[in-house]
């Protein structure tokens, strides 16, 4: 999960202030006595003939994602899902959580629903509640947010409980320029630029898996 280490800078895990994702297999025993022949034949070309006849399905077509821009809202987005690596209560656990976290963010920024992130996500992240009032706001009343994109290139975590309760992860947090679009089609005249920061991830681990507690911006 993790891509590259962090500066050993950005590892102090410090108070911050501001917040700114069956193949069945079957095996068939050959128990009987008759040997293949003419009536084998007969009946695979059988099988075969009506194989034939039956028309194959068609695939129902997968519409095409289209990131948002000047002219309308992102369609299609792909909806994020919780891999497996990410429910178990280990180190590599975690990092696959706290990636996943922020890809359901990202999700948010681009189609205005933080129902995926607000299952994951406990009550009382002040940070989590203002970027999910912010993500309101600008996905409502025909208005739309182009850009935002949240990627995580570096993740890292000591897997140890602090103080708090919670887990840390500390979680390199790349964001894409943000431009705000409003119901008319015109441009907000605010445009947040691109952002690399640091941040602490906080979380915890209850019978339903892992969940946010907090995330806050690392200083240094």
């Amino acid at each position: 999960m993790t891509s590259r280490t962090l500066p050993s800078a950005r590892l102090r895990y410090s108070a911050a202030a501001v917040f700114v994702a069956s193949v069945l297999v079957l095996s068939a025993c050959n128990g009987g006595g008759t040997t293949p022949g003419n009536e084998g034949t007969s009946a695979s070309a059988s099988a075969s003939a009506s194989a034939s006849s039956t028309p194959s399905p068609t695939p129902t077509p997968t519409a095409a994602y289209k990131p948002a821009d000047a002219k309308g809202k992102a369609q299609n987005v792909p909806v994020p899902v919780l891999p497996e690596a990410a429910k178990a209560e280990t180190k590599e656990g975690l990092e696959a959580f706290a990636h996943y976290w922020y890809s359901t963010l990202s999700y948010a920024y681009e189609t205005g629903d933080t129902s995926v992130m607000d299952e994951i996500t406990m009550t009382g992240c002040a940070n989590c509640e203002e970027a999910r009032k912010v993500i309101a706001n600008w996905n409502s009343g025909g208005r739309w947010l182009e850009g935002g994109k949240i990627t995580t290139p570096a993740i890292e975590t000591t897997f140890k409980v602090a103080s708090d309760g919670n887990y840390q992860v500390i979680v390199q947090v790349q964001q894409t320029e943000i431009r705000a679009y409003k119901s008319d089609g015109s441009q907000s005249d605010s445009v947040i630029p691109a952002s690399d920061v640091a941040q602490i991830f906080m979380a915890n681990r209850s019978p339903n898996g892992w969940q946010l507690a907090d995330v806050q911006r690392l200083n240094g």
